[in-house]
């Protein structure tokens, strides 16, 4: 018997489905979740929204404090940042998820938050974890860099064992031995977690690749692989973007992109959560 118990298929036989509102994660249609790494200002994450919003998305990434190797890269707008979060899904109707960094900010962001993001670096602070399965929120949990498998199912059993049963797993990528990009997706993992777990699991292609021309491909692939949904960076001006923007892809591209996603979805018997359909011009 494998060590997690509670987010084992042999606990719960029916896949969980994390609702919010009228909206959910891991039903029969999947979720996009889209937006920028990092809110940068007011302009730059109120165009962002809009666009998206006119695409049809339901959920708005957005990292307002960021976590980031060098202490001199940017760290984030902090509370500005969930202020401005909270204006643009006010104005267009859009879930929040954003990363919380630590117990000390869990409370300022748990106010703006509609789905709590564990970046990869925590994935292994396991009294962080031990909070937030004291929350009344979904939280997404992105799997450690060089986290395996069983690692990651354990991370989300501190989570549930805490009594938080709302958890979204994240396959981010990992790192390997190959440079050639700079995390190495793990398409495998989303069909194998998907068969070890009742847990719904949705990927990231952007931090998953770290190259912007791989996001297409990666999605794609996740989707034919039982991913319940993605997570994309998408920038107004990539080549200008604080934080990662050379994974970010155009606005123009996550247009183009949708209707394929779309045909993918149906290939496994599933379709895309938007609030229209999207056309191939």
């Amino acid at each position: 018997m494998a060590e997690y118990r509670l987010v084992a298929r042999s606990h719960k036989e029916d896949p969980t489905v994390i609702q919010l509102g009228d909206q959910s994660i891991g039903a029969q249609e999947l979720c996009i979740i889209a937006g920028p790494c990092a809110v940068e200002t007011e302009e730059q994450i109120f165009e962002i929204a809009k666009n998206i919003s006119e695409l049809g998305i339901k959920f708005i990434r957005g990292g307002a404090y960021k976590p980031r190797t060098s202490p001199y890269s940017f760290q984030g707008l902090k509370k500005e940042g969930l202020n401005l979060l909270g204006k643009v899904s006010r104005e267009f109707g859009l879930k929040v998820v954003t990363e919380v960094m630590d117990t000390s900010l869990l409370e300022q962001v748990y106010d703006y938050a509609d789905i709590l993001q564990v970046g990869s670096r925590n994935m292994m602070n396991y009294q962080f974890l031990k909070e937030l399965g004291k929350v009344n929120k979904p939280v997404l949990l992105k799997r450690g860099m060089s986290a395996t498998i069983e690692e990651w199912l354990l991370a989300a059993e501190y989570i549930m064992l805490n009594g938080n049963e709302q958890i979204i797993l994240c396959e981010r990528g990992i790192r390997t031995f190959d440079t050639s990009l700079r995390n190495t997706m793990d398409i495998a993992a989303i069909s194998l977690v998907k068969e070890l777990s009742h847990l719904p699991v949705i990927a990231d292609p952007s931090q998953g690749s770290g190259k912007r021309s791989m996001v297409r491909p990666m999605s794609l692939a996740s989707i034919a692989a039982g991913a319940d949904g993605l997570m994309i960076e998408v920038h107004n001006q990539p080549e200008e973007a604080l934080s990662d923007g050379f994974q970010s892809i155009y606005i123009h591209q996550l247009a183009e992109l949708l209707p394929h996603l779309q045909k993918q979805a149906e290939l496994v018997d599933r379709s895309i959560l938007l609030n229209k359909r999207p056309e191939i011009a």
